[in-house]
């Protein structure tokens, strides 16, 4: 489902090509590409509910900001997102990338991702489409493909 989701990021989303909305030619054209109908249905579905985030009556928590809250991680999200995945969110977060609500959208995203492994670099392309559907971020947008694409200059210690 993930490479499903890459994909159209890659080739709608990304490259500013005009998205086809409907479902049956994507889905054809899925197929053609390979993927199986399960997985497509299972990604486009994704994307719905990645879309209906965005309605505050449907998540009533993504509205409410407190200021000097700890996010507590349930077992689930530890399970699924490791230390340094959880430390990525934290630093996004410090560097105004993210904010209460979008990481509260990533980390419901990537708790729905159907994959048995998952990675610090699927968490960046996660929050990379977050932050793509969510109005009024896009310089976060911006940002966050900066650091996703950026090649360390020099001698990392």
């Amino acid at each position: 489902m993930f490479d499903i989701l890459m994909y159209l990021f890659e080739n709608y989303i990304h490259s500013e090509t005009e998205v086809v909305v409907d479902h049956d030619e994507l889905t054809e054209e899925l197929t053609r590409a390979g993927f199986h109908r399960q997985e497509i249905y299972k990604a486009l579905a994704w994307l719905e509910r990645l879309a209906d985030l965005q309605d505050s009556q449907s998540k009533p928590y993504l509205t409410q900001s407190p200021a000097t809250s700890t996010r507590v991680y349930t077992a689930d999200e530890m399970a699924r997102m490791d230390c340094q995945s959880r430390g990525f969110l934290m630093y996004l977060e410090s560097l105004g990338v993210l904010d209460f609500s979008t990481r509260e959208m990533v980390i419901d995203r990537v708790m729905e991702l159907d994959t048995p492994q998952f990675t610090i670099d699927d968490l960046k392309w996660v929050v990379l489409m977050v932050l793509f559907n969510v109005p009024g971020h896009e310089a976060a947008y911006d940002q966050m493909e900066g650091l996703l694409f950026e090649e360390a200059d020099g001698v990392l210690h």
